[in-house]
């Protein structure tokens, strides 16, 4: 058992992507980056937008007085 509980062996999501990218850690940090980037990008192309009728955002409580 670990002293850390962060150091059991697993580490998550991250570490596995991280391990899967080819190439050193300067390649494996722009190409976290740019996939980074294309997660925002479709985001706040496709999702957002798509959402953005299905919230609540203009149902206001408050009386025009």
């Amino acid at each position: 058992m670990s002293l850390v509980p962060w150091c059991d062996g697993r580490d998550g999501m991250y570490g596995w992507i991280w391990r899967h990218l080819p190439g050193n850690a300067w390649v494996k940090a722009l190409i976290s980056l740019v996939l980074v980037l294309a997660v925002v990008y479709v985001l706040f192309q496709y999702v957002f937008p798509w959402a953005e009728p299905l919230l609540p955002f203009n149902d206001v409580t408050v009386d025009n007085q």
